[in-house]
């Protein structure tokens, strides 16, 4: 089949690839590749002045709007800005990255696939219930979809991540390591706490640049600190993979219905085994017992990080390269792609 025209709409936030946090960013980077792989041709609709991806790119600002993440008028600006670029290029659909352009979606000339990367419940799911049908809705994982029941879903797609090089012949033997966002939800109090109880030493690494990140850093974590934490703060992409590299396992001790959770990718592509509680997607990322440790109860997490030491980072790595390949994305998202470029406007 003839290759696709596929306008990419991101955030306004980071440059892809992201030099530092950016889960979205990097997903997206992952899947140009895959997709451009397959002979289709890929416009990149972004801000900055750079792309690391092959796609062409078109930028709406020169500077990226990271610091102002959580607002809704940067975003509006970019969307709004980007879909009078995408309605003369042509393009046979676009893949929808962004909240705010669920808005815009049915003023497009172009067909949209819209990838939910949030949690859909809440406002954001309100949002989306209220939110014009005319974008495909794409779930990241079955547990966001059921989180979502009722919406109009097209497809489910899991992210996708490449394996650099071979796996590792044994679990690393640094310091577990926590690495999300210094939020409540994603527990970084209860990584203390486990790893105390575990009486194994911690590095907590995390985005902490937002005002309310800073003051759940400020307020609720720093008194936890001990000399058995350290704390590294927005570390940037190439720190922490190094920190993943050398991990005896990362700890995710979620108390939310994490949406999916690239994090725990990363970590097992680098054969670091996950200890995680069962909430969200965990439970379809992770193999219980073979690339990881899935706890019911937070006061099992101590014994978990002891028995993640015995498991085979190779097991982790394969578990990676064959269920969460990019070229799976792409091939998801292709069908999701063709289908909607078939639908009349």
């Amino acid at each position: 089949m003839p290759g696709l025209r596929i306008a990419m709409l991101v955030p306004p936030w980071y440059e892809l690839p992201p030099r530092g946090y950016g889960g979205i960013e990097l997903v997206v980077t992952e899947l140009i590749g895959a997709l451009m792989r397959r002979g289709h041709e890929v416009t990149l609709f972004g801000a900055g002045t750079r792309t690391g991806t092959g796609a062409a790119f078109v930028t709406t600002r020169p500077d990226p709007q990271h610091t102002r993440i959580g607002q809704s008028l940067p975003e509006l600006v970019h969307v709004a800005q980007a879909d009078r670029l995408i309605d003369d290029g042509g393009f046979d659909v676009v893949h929808d990255h962004t909240s705010v352009g669920l808005v815009t979606a049915a003023s497009r000339s172009t067909p949209t696939v819209s990838t939910v990367h949030g949690c859909p419940t809440g406002e954001l799911g309100d949002f989306l219930r209220a939110s014009s049908p005319a974008a495909g809705l794409v779930a990241i994982s079955h547990a966001q979809r059921r989180l979502g029941d009722g919406l109009d879903w097209a497809a489910t797609v899991h992210h996708g991540l490449t394996v650099a090089g071979p796996a590792r012949p044994e679990v690393g033997a640094g310091p577990v390591l926590w690495l999300a966002r210094f939020t409540p939800e994603k527990g970084p109090d209860l990584a203390i706490a486990a790893c105390r109880a575990a009486a194994l030493p911690l590095v907590l690494a995390g985005k902490c640049g937002e005002p309310e990140e800073q003051r759940y850093l400020d307020e609720v974590i720093r008194p936890l600190l001990h000399p058995g934490v350290q704390l590294v703060t927005n570390p940037p992409a190439v720190h922490y993979r190094e920190l993943l590299s050398r991990a005896r396992c990362l700890l995710l001790p979620v108390r939310w219905e994490e949406p999916f959770g690239l994090v725990m990718l990363e970590a097992m592509a680098a054969g670091t085994p996950v200890v995680a509680l069962r909430r969200g997607a965990v439970g379809e990322l992770v193999r219980d017992g073979e690339t990881g440790v899935v706890c019911d109860d937070p006061d099992h997490l101590a014994d978990a990080l002891h028995a993640a030491a015995g498991l085979d980072p190779a097991a982790c790595t394969e578990h990676v390269r064959t269920r969460f390949s990019p070229d799976l994305m792409a091939q998801g998202y292709e069908r999701v792609y063709r289908d909607r470029a078939a639908c009349p406007r």
